[in-house]
């Protein structure tokens, strides 16, 4: 039986990733690691362990103890954090004998900063891109780009920090930021026209599965419901960019449609908020995961059902225990 290990496990992606592994035949013995001793991560592992702030100064030589401790295969990481700081530990991690799952570390590093992430393709003349600016005042960007129109954080994650500028003075509040924190974009498409695409590539970057669901964002910025769809174009788009960024593992697209082209939000080099949905209708990707990186298997196209998914709060309840 493999060990796996999943960081943020008391998270959407952590414990859906849990979950996920716990679906079909093979068995996993699965290690959750968060922050928070009271979360919902020991509803979904075999075994807990709380874990320190990862940017605590101990946290690589804890981490390292417990893969040693518990004889851990694989490590996943289930918050973003945890996948830069493995990323610049690597060689050191895996002195522990484990295998982490971290994409090409050139796309993780681009993707880390969007406006690098837009000039990547922009250089690569990709029509995918959505226009973006680090410089310019509030008349450039209203003739531009209309109103209203965003400004983003370059570095952030799950719609936090985004700013929708519909007047100079919203503008006036922000201006100072530009650049070094916040790039200009155009509003493109609507809520109601956005997409996330979940591929598997081998180790040269081969397309050997995805699915496609049509979403809405909760307020948090995650999936709150979704569809599956068949979208046009889609596996042409994700093609065109493994070519530029030569991913590796599960990698998440995020799309709008506008004016009936696709126009790419961004990437997540990692498995994504959705990945409990997608295992729900067939896309397991948690499990492709351990199966092509510990045992060699590279995925199939899977079948995936039609239909759409709801989030809802809900309970879990332990009885005979006294308190969280």
């Amino acid at each position: 039986m493999k060990n796996i290990l999943v960081s943020g496990a008391s998270g959407i992606v952590g414990y859906g990733i849990l979950k996920s592994l716990r679906q079909g035949v093979e068995k996993f013995n699965l290690i959750g690691t968060t922050i928070y001793s009271d979360s919902i991560a020991l509803a979904f592992c075999n075994i807990f362990e709380q874990a320190p702030m990862t940017n605590d100064p101990g946290y690589i030589d804890w981490l390292c103890h417990i893969i040693k401790k518990h004889n851990v295969d694989m490590i996943i990481p289930g918050i973003e954090a945890d996948m830069y700081k493995w990323r610049d530990n690597k060689e050191f991690i895996e002195r522990s004998g484990t295998k982490i799952l971290l994409n090409n570390i050139e796309l993780i590093d681009v993707c880390k900063d969007k406006w690098l992430f837009y000039e990547e393709l922009k250089k690569n003349h990709s029509l995918l891109a959505i226009e973006s600016r680090i410089e310019g005042d509030f008349s450039n960007f209203k003739n531009d780009f209309g109103l209203p129109f965003l400004l983003k954080p370059r570095r952030g994650f799950a719609s936090k920090g985004i700013v929708k500028v519909d007047s100079k003075d919203i503008f006036d509040l922000h201006k100072e930021n530009l650049g070094v924190v916040l790039m200009a974009q155009p509003i493109v498409g609507s809520n109601e026209d956005e997409y996330t695409t979940s591929a598997f590539f081998d180790n040269k970057s081969v397309l050997h599965s995805y699915m496609t669901l049509r979403r809405k964002l909760s307020n948090e910025g995650f999936t709150e419901k979704a569809q599956v769809t068949n979208l046009a174009g889609i596996e042409e788009a994700i093609k065109e960019l493994a070519l530029i960024f030569k991913p590796i593992g599960p990698t998440n697209f995020q799309f709008r449609v506008d004016n009936n082209k696709l126009k790419l939000l961004e990437i997540n080099p990692r498995i994504s908020s959705a990945t409990s949905i997608r295992a729900a209708f067939g896309y397991n990707e948690s499990k492709m995961s351990v199966e092509y990186f510990l045992n060699d298997k590279v995925p199939d196209q899977p079948v995936i059902k039609s239909g759409v998914a709801i989030r809802y709060i809900e309970e879990h309840i332990v009885y005979d225990r006294d308190n969280f």
